[in-house]
């Protein structure tokens, strides 16, 4: 039997709260949100200390500016993107 997924086709200005998934379609906006800043913030430290490490002598040649826990952080900024638009819907579907 070939399983298909629900249909997530929405006709409003915003979807319904189940495209979000199981888990964040029962999260409230405001929680989103602050999960949104928490993300924001680890990105823009992460990028802010990689700069700074960046500035010392040699650091750009040798690549010692380059921290697994700053990359990590800077790959939070797509997360914070994501749970901010879903925060968005949440709140546009009364949530």
């Amino acid at each position: 039997a070939l399983n298909m997924a629900e249909d997530t086709y929405w006709e409003d200005e915003y979807p319904p709260s189940k495209v979000l998934g199981p888990l964040m379609s029962k999260m409230p906006s405001g929680l989103l949100g602050m999960v949104s800043l928490v993300f924001l913030f680890a990105c823009v430290y992460s990028c802010g200390q990689s700069f700074v490490l960046q500035q010392e002598p040699g650091a750009l040649a040798s690549g010692s500016w380059v921290k697994w826990y700053y990359v990590l952080g800077g790959a939070m900024g797509p997360l914070a993107w994501g749970t901010h638009v879903a925060a968005w819907i949440q709140r546009k579907n009364g949530m």
